[in-house]
Parts: C-alpha cells; sequence; structure tokens
C-alpha cells in the first residue's frame, strides 16, 4: 500500500489526471477500481475515511431486493442478484450465504412467499445461493427458536448474501492503488476548477490533517459524494436545484441471546409497510432497517425515537425475548443518496433505489443505487465518461477482476476476527507473530488485537481511532461501550505509529469518545 507520505508527494508533482473521483463510498471506491484498471489516470479523494457515511452503516446484505420484487421491479432484482454473484466470487472473504427464514402467520402466506422467492431464485440463475423452501412450522421453530409460536402455520426458508460493507471499501481502496490509483482519505475537496467556457479541470483539495491546500487537475472531475452530491455540485454553480433525497436508515445492535440462530429472520410487512430483517452479525445480532425522510444530510446523522421504539416494537411482536434499550449494544444510522424523484415524494421507500448517471462540463455525477449494485454502477459512470470525453474506449475489466483478499473458499477453522483479511491473512499472521505484544486484546469481551491496530495504520490508511475501531474492526458498531474503553490503547498506537504528541493523543479520545455516545441509547 502507498504510503500518505508518497501520495502527497505524488500531489505536488502537477500531474494531471485523466478522472478525479470526489467522494470514497461504495460509488466512488467502485469508480475508482473500474477505471484504474482501464488504464485511466485516476485520483479519489475522500473528506472524512472510506465509507464514513452511509457506505458502513448499510443492513450488511448483498441482494436483490425480495420488496422490489413484490414492486414488480424484475429488471432491478435481476441485475442486483447479478451482480450479488459477482461479489462473491471476487470478494469471497467478505460474503457469506446467508439463510432467512419468513415465518407465516396465515394459513396461506407460506404459499405466497414461496411462489415469489422461486421467481426471486429464478431471476438469479447460476448465481442462485440455494433453493428457497416452504417449511413446517416444526422446523422453523427448530432454526429460529426465540420465534414467538402463536399463531405460527409455517415458514418459506430462501437465501441471500451477506457481507461486511467498510471492509469491502478499504479492500476496494486497496484494489484501485494496487491497479495505480492515487487513493486518498482524510482530504477535502474544497473547490471545483473550470476553465473560461465553464468546462471542469481539476480540484481543490484540502489535506485535513495539516490543511495544506493541493491544486490538482484531471480531464473529468467525478462527483460521488452520495448525501453530499449537491454541495459538489454548488462548487461549480451555486444556483444548483437539489438532486438527492436523503432517507435515514437506523439500526440496532443486540447480543446473540435474542437470536440464538446463525439463520436470519425476515418480517415480510411491519407497520410502516416495509421489511425488518433480524440478522446474526459478528456474534451479535442486527436488527433495521428505518427508512424516514431527512431533510439535511449530515455525516453522523442521529436514530430519532421514534425509529427506535418501532424497531424494539417490531422484534417484540416476533421474539419471545424482548430488548429493553439498556440491552441495545449500539445503534447506527446511515442516510441513503436516493435520487430525487420528478414529483416531491415522502415515502421514500417507493423512491427508486436505481441510480442515475449526469455529465456536464466535464463533470460527471452518480445518483442513487446502493451496495449491491455499485461495480455495475462504476462501469457505467466509466462507460459515460469515455464515450462523452472522447477516451480510448476500453471495455471494463471488474466482471472479473478479484479484489484485494479475495478467496476461493473460507477455511472454517480461522478465527472469525481474522476472516476479513482473506487472501492478506498469512502475511497479517507473520506481522502479528513479529511482535508479543501484538496478541494483545484490544478488549477482553472481543478478540481483535493491539496488531490488528498497528496493521490498520500500516496497511490499510487508518488515520484516527475512530477509523479503527468503526471501520478496520467493527468494535463501535457491535458494542459503543466497549469500543470507548478500547479507545485509549488505540490512541496510544496510533500517537506511537503517526508520530503525534499527547495533546493529539487526548483530542483523539475526546472526538472518538464524543461520537461512540451517539453509539449509545440513553
Amino acid at each position: 500500500m502507498k504510503t500518505r507520505k508518497s501520495q502527497l508527494a505524488a500531489l505536488a508533482n502537477e500531474q494531471v489526471f485523466d478522472v478525479i473521483i470526489v467522494g470514497g463510498g461504495a460509488s466512488g471506491l467502485g469508480i475508482a477500481v473500474d477505471a484504474a484498471s482501464r488504464g485511466l489516470k485516476t485520483a479519489l479523494f475522500e473528506w472524512h475515511d472510506f465509507a464514513k457515511g452511509t457506505s458502513s452503516k448499510s443492513t450488511k446484505l448483498v441482494h436483490g431486493g425480495v420488496r422490489y420484487l413484490q414492486q414488480g421491479d424484475v429488471k432491478m432484482v435481476k441485475e442486483a442478484l447479478l451482480e450479488r454473484g459477482l461479489l462473491e466470487k471476487n470478494a469471497g472473504h467478505l460474503f457469506k450465504r446467508q439463510e432467512f427464514i419468513i415465518p407465516n402467520y396465515t394459513w396461506w402466506g407460506g404459499y405466497y412467499y414461496t411462489i415469489g422467492l422461486k421467481l426471486y431464485d429464478l431471476l438469479a440463475q447460476k448465481f442462485s445461493l440455494g433453493k428457497s423452501t416452504l417449511i413446517s412450522k416444526k422446523k422453523t421453530i427448530a432454526a429460529l427458536p426465540t420465534l414467538k409460536t402463536k399463531g405460527l402455520q409455517k415458514g418459506v426458508s430462501y437465501y441471500d448474501g451477506q457481507f461486511d460493507d467498510a471492509r469491502l471499501a478499504v479492500n476496494l481502496a486497496q484494489t484501485a492503488s494496487d491497479q495505480g490509483a492515487l487513493v486518498m482519505n482524510h482530504m477535502r475537496v474544497v473547490n471545483l476548477l473550470s476553465d473560461a467556457e465553464g468546462n471542469a479541470t481539476g480540484v481543490v483539495v484540502k489535506d485535513m490533517e495539516t490543511e495544506v491546500e493541493y491544486t490538482v487537475h484531471a480531464k473529468v472531475v467525478v462527483n460521488a459524494a452520495g448525501i453530499f452530491t449537491d454541495k459538489v455540485l454548488k462548487l461549480k454553480d451555486a444556483s444548483h436545484k437539489k438532486t438527492v433525497v436523503p432517507s435515514q436508515g437506523v439500526h440496532l445492535v443486540l447480543d446473540a441471546e435474542f437470536l440464538q440462530s446463525e439463520t436470519a429472520l425476515m418480517i415480510p410487512k411491519t407497520s410502516d409497510g416495509r421489511v425488518l430483517f433480524i440478522i446474526p452479525w459478528n456474534g451479535k445480532v442486527l436488527a433495521g432497517t428505518t427508512d424516514t425522510l431527512i431533510k439535511k444530510p449530515k455525516i453522523e446523522p442521529v436514530a430519532l425515537e421514534s425509529e427506535i421504539e418501532f424497531i424494539l416494537n417490531t422484534i417484540g411482536q416476533y421474539l419471545t425475548k424482548v430488548p429493553t434499550r439498556e440491552e441495545v449494544r449500539s445503534v447506527f444510522v446511515g442516510l441513503r443518496p436516493l435520487a430525487k424523484p420528478k414529483k416531491d415524494e415522502t415515502n421514500t421507500k417507493e423512491v427508486s433505489r436505481s441510480h442515475k448517471i449526469l455529465s456536464e462540463q466535464g463533470v460527471v455525477t452518480i445518483v442513487g443505487g446502493k451496495w449491491t449494485t455499485y461495480r455495475k454502477m462504476a462501469e457505467d459512470v466509466i462507460d459515460t465518461i469515455i464515450t462523452d470525453y472522447g477516451f480510448q474506449q476500453n471495455p471494463s475489466k471488474t466482471k472479473e477482476l478479484a479484489i484485494r483478499g479475495n478467496i476461493d473458499a473460507q477455511d472454517p477453522n480461522i478465527p472469525a476476527h481474522f476472516e476479513m483479511y482473506g487472501g492478506d491473512l498469512e502475511t497479517y499472521k507473520s506481522f502479528e507473530a513479529d511482535d508479543a505484544n501484538y496478541k494483545e486484546l484490544l478488549h477482553p469481551n472481543f478478540a481483535y488485537t493491539l496488531g490488528q491496530v498497528v496493521w490498520a495504520v500500516r496497511q490499510e490508511m487508518a488515520r484516527s481511532v475512530e477509523d479503527v475501531l468503526a471501520r478496520r474492526v467493527r468494535l463501535l458498531f457491535l458494542d459503543a461501550q466497549a469500543a470507548i474503553e478500547a479507545a485509549p490503547k488505540v490512541a496510544e498506537i496510533l500517537a506511537k505509529e503517526l508520530q503525534k504528541d499527547s495533546e493529539w493523543e487526548q483530542a483523539q479520545l475526546e472526538s472518538f469518545n464524543k461520537l461512540a455516545n451517539q453509539y449509545l441509547l440513553d
């Protein structure tokens, strides 16, 4: 992995890039991989950390979207199922085949959902993860022992994909770098440059650690800023009209005892008309999500009381053990950057999840989309750039391109906290063996080690306590209180690795603790 120092030196050379990408979430990172692998000279700048926003706060599912099938959007489902299959092939270390069960409390429900999911299987074609089947009440209870049984008729079993969103973002950043791209976090684009005709010629980017600004030139600027898409467009045109509708999704994390199963529960129709998932994840249970229209985007949105109560109440309707607020280990919130519909729409669950590409005067903007289709979105963006701006016609390579860490099959004997390294695991193990202190635990209740913190800094571009505890290891999302307790060790290691003083270390702790307290329920 290129060092930050070497990447900053490359910026100072005043080279002209083919493509500059603003935003290091799912869209931007996918575009960087696609562009660089086609031979385009590529740079990506992320204001915060890779996947700091929405892209680390998903429901951790790679899926076609059963509810999109209910809405009749077969084209989107088919495309998403193809992309799900490609992700399993190209990032096998982060992908898991997950069984879901839909419990049926009416005599007809099981047959209704079985028919729909058989179509889901059919649309997946060769990338099907397993057959959907109608199962008996007895088998449903055996698979989901904490499910309420009163009135239960049958269950429908089906398979979908589960992944680690923030870890995929890190691996995409590494893959783009491996392909020759300059990829930097904690670099804020503060201005878009234009020539006399109004065509984009590059950006001014500020290093958020030193506040030094760099002028970087490019033939095309890609706006992949997600919920902040409109802010970027306003840098070029102050009168720009809104293109993004933010929709808030809340997730609660509970202890494993609430589900007591490796099988996930899918509730097909809640009181607000959405689906709700209750999923085993990293030794915990993840429950979500909501879909609430938000007027003003924030990088760290906060769950509304009504959303928290909705999820807790829905869990209580289906599981025998009803969680209290005190038993919520973490609450995390993401804002979906949905493409604004032609008419004002307050019911965001009806707003399309498909992506839109806007291309004008050297600025190409990607709006909407979702993690599952990130690769196709990236391919479409680069195809647009090639067509609109006269680059050489090179086809996309990402259908076949392995993402950093990819393996064909996960060794079942590998400890869970090491699975994310995939093909890099042996290199990591060799690194950890160099220092006996590296095996020390970050927190007594979790298997993450001090060595993983050092590795995150040296190999995964982590620059802050939050980068490590939120997105290199997932402790903040699994147990916010444990993350607060582990933070001093992380800050100490980071200060040493990054050659920072005690004042920086203390500032890091204060900043992280302030953030982590937002992940705790009062």
